[in-house]
């Protein structure tokens, strides 16, 4: 007779990871351990025949102000994560391949540089989570992004080898961890785009793989003093969620939208204002402009509104949001506290030293951002689907085994 093999001898915390995994996939424990020697084996060393595993490592447990589990794809400086976390949400693994930004992100949550490059992490090592949030790169979508590189001869859209088809790769790790709940966000442009070829791909992709698929366009100035238009795409997990989640976006605060004077320092460096030769250029730039019936120019804000849009091109000159000093002062630029209160991220930012890169990266970082508050909007209203569907299932997990779909990967 075989001789039996027990479990006396594992310890406690790695026999509760074996029955994590063996739940979340749907699967009993004894072959989820039958499942993970297979797996090693086929990863064994030929040097020294040892057993070498690649699976991801248990994350610690869940607290009771820590409902879900999230990863946080294209992080740049941490929107997603500051809005998810507020609304319950615990980062499970993090990716941001600019080195600059990735040194802001670490400044800002204080647990370590995120992951680099997605395109070279294996998806198998990713941790199981409840929702991927992901605000992949936008300049191919972008006006201004598509503008420039066709002027330059380049590639847009799902051309654009470097960052077009970073879309994919979004792909691909869900098709190997399944989570239930997709955040994904970009420019308003991406719906336009390519005479909406481009959206019919993304949306017929995610459909294809198992997900129903809501999309809307967010001002962000419902939030923040700025008009930011974005679109969200919410996906649900059909096989979780079933045909009909019961999803619907946020409703602007009641409270009316805030001002942009309440984000101003009392106290601004001088370096901020414009010097005489750079004002001079504005004001004639926008001249000649008007004189073409052309709309563009420097803008000044308005100190009880809203302002323009911050892009990661402020750095430059600062001219689509400056602001009034009088008569007797040429305008200024934002400081980079008032930037980060711009973008929603005043509960960090409270001095200049906790961002620690320059002005010109620090303005790049915060017109790439995502603007948290619009992200906890929207993240909210996905927790009370997934509140509805564990209370109608009895259970505490939502994450399933890994479907069978397959996605297209070809264009229409």
């Amino acid at each position: 007779m075989t001789k039996q093999t027990n479990l006396r001898d594992v310890p406690p915390d790695l026999l509760q990871w074996i029955e994590s995994e063996a739940d979340s996939r749907a699967t009993s424990r004894n072959q989820m351990m039958i499942r993970l020697l297979e797996e090693a084996r086929q990863h064994r060393s030929d040097d020294d025949r040892q057993l070498t595993l690649s699976f991801p490592a248990p994350p610690p447990p869940r607290t009771k102000s820590q409902f879900f589990r999230f990863i946080d794809l294209f992080a740049g400086i941490g929107g997603f994560r500051l809005g998810l976390e507020r609304v319950g949400g615990e980062c499970v693994f993090s990716s941001e391949w600019n080195r600059f930004a990735a040194h802001t992100y670490e400044a800002f949550f204080e647990d370590g540089l995120p992951q680099g490059d997605i395109n070279e992490t294996d998806p198998a090592t990713i941790p199981d989570h409840d929702i991927l949030a992901a605000g992949f790169p936008c300049q191919p979508f972008s006006i201004a992004g598509v503008s420039k590189k066709r002027s330059l001869g380049q590639a847009d859209g799902f051309d654009c080898e470097r960052q077009g088809n970073l879309f994919f790769r979004i792909c691909d790790i869900v098709e190997v961890k399944r989570p239930p709940v997709l955040i994904l966000e970009n420019v308003k442009n991406l719906k336009s785009h390519d005479k909406q070829r481009t959206w019919q791909v993304i949306e017929s992709t995610l459909t294809n793989l198992g997900y129903r698929v809501y999309n809307q366009i967010i001002d962000a100035a419902d939030y923040v003093p700025q008009h930011r238009e974005r679109i969200f795409i919410v996906c649900f997990d059909r096989d979780v969620f079933g045909e009909n989640p019961g999803f619907e976006y946020p409703t602007p605060p009641e409270t009316g939208r805030p001002k942009f004077r309440d984000i101003l320092e009392s106290n601004p460096d001088p370096k901020y204002t414009l010097t005489d030769h750079l004002w001079d250029y504005l004001q004639r730039y926008a001249a000649k402009h008007r004189a073409k019936g052309n709309g563009f120019g420097y803008g000044i804000a308005d100190m009880d509104g809203v302002t323009r849009t911050l892009s990661a091109r402020y750095y430059k000159d600062g001219s689509e949001v400056l602001i009034d000093q009088g008569k007797k002062k040429n305008p200024r630029r934002l400081t980079i506290v008032e930037a980060a209160r711009l973008m929603g991220f005043g509960s960090i930012v409270k001095t200049r030293k906790k961002v620690p890169v320059s002005d010109t990266q620090a303005y790049k970082q915060f017109g790439n951002a995502v603007v948290p508050d619009v992200v906890t909007a929207v993240g909210r209203q996905v927790v009370n689907v997934m509140l509805g569907r564990l209370r109608s299932q009895g259970s505490g997990c939502l994450m399933k085994k890994p479907s069978k779909r397959k996605r297209r990967k070809k264009f229409a």
